[in-house]
């Protein structure tokens, strides 16, 4: 398979990169060439700004590809992006085109309303948004679809994780806080649900569409188990083996603080699970790996880098995520004086 992967430097991208070379594909990456990235022998590099329609069709020249898997395309690296200018410039050089977006393409509306499938309603924020720009170029795939049959396939991965990821308020902070000892702030009486899949399932599960000839022009769920903030956090403690100090914070409390002491996705805004039902039975997709199984991979390979020895944050570049010990300290020791 000739596959030609936007973006391709970082977390998904790469794990993606990976995997195609492993099985023997024909593999190019195109991006920025901003982000340094050591690709595997044999992967050919070209370098373009998928804002630039110009840059892009020079880089491009002629070539064609079976598949295009797009894991570039988000708000903060394709904003100023013309979609349909894009669009056509692959309108006749890919076999199929799967593009990466998100549970934030849905209508964040209908949050506490479970599951999500595939015919709920989209995000109408506008390209401004992370959601609403995921929103609208999904729209932008399904209607040259119904208008000239463009092979597009779209999945909604909800929270990723596993070896590589570069957002660093995940499962990151989380095996040092239990490292640590330190108390876990849990808002919400812990009951905040959300989806998560292993980076190597989305992988798998891209590629597996990207083949699969009922999958073009469908919209696809494609990440796992739903559990709730608290359940996480039992779980990757037991992994770790110790049991973790988790600290509740009322809406009160939270309500006074400047910012919340712990990761984006145990926040109310994520409160979701999506239905993989779809992917199931059209494609044949499996559920992938269970909570457990898929972070007890992800923690060797943590300490294997040799993080469980870190003193200072993370931080990557697109999403400036990160943790903040120092201020998750002061909230603990405010908590204590007004106990």
């Amino acid at each position: 398979m000739r596959s030609l992967v936007l973006g391709g430097s970082v977390f998904v991208g790469r794990r993606l990169v990976d995997k195609l070379c492993r099985e023997g594909g024909d593999v190019t990456v195109l991006n920025r060439g901003r982000t340094p990235s050591d690709l595997p022998s044999g992967v050919t590099r070209l370098v373009a700004d998928r804002t630039d329609l110009a840059s892009m069709s020079d880089a491009l020249g002629s070539m064609k590809w079976d598949v295009v898997f797009d894991v570039s395309g988000f708000v903060m690296a394709a904003g100023g992006a013309d979609i349909e200018g894009l669009l056509d410039l692959f309108a006749d050089r890919c076999g199929r085109y799967l593009y990466v977006s998100s549970i934030m393409a849905y209508d964040q509306g209908l949050l506490g309303v479970m599951p999500w499938s595939e015919e709920m309603a989209s995000n109408p924020s506008g390209p401004g948004t992370y959601g609403g720009f995921k929103a609208m170029v999904e729209g932008a795939l399904c209607d040259r679809w119904r208008t000239a049959g463009f092979p597009s396939t779209v999945v909604r991965p909800a929270a990723i994780y596993g070896p590589h990821n570069n957002i660093f308020d995940m499962e990151t902070p989380m095996w040092l806080r239990l490292l640590q000892r330190r108390p876990i702030f849990v808002p919400h009486g812990g009951l905040v649900a959300c989806s998560y899949g292993h980076v190597d399932d989305l992988c798998d599960a891209m590629v597996s569409l990207a083949q699969c000839e009922r999958a073009a022009g469908e919209v696809f769920n494609v990440t796992a188990e739903a559990v709730t903030s608290r359940r996480y956090v039992e779980e990757l403690a037991s992994i770790v083996g110790v049991e973790p100090m988790v600290v509740e914070l009322s809406d009160a409390e939270l309500e006074e603080l400047a910012r919340a002491p712990f990761g984006h996705l145990f926040g109310r805004a994520h409160h979701a699970v999506l239905s993989t039902a779809k992917a199931q039975a059209m494609a044949g997709l499996p559920a992938g790996r269970d909570l457990r199984s898929g972070h007890e991979q992800t923690y060797e390979w943590f300490l294997s880098m040799g993080w469980d020895r870190l003193t200072t944050p993370l931080a990557d570049t697109t999403w400036h995520a990160t943790w903040d010990f120092g201020w998750e300290e002061e909230v603990a020791a405010r908590r204590l004086i007004v106990s």
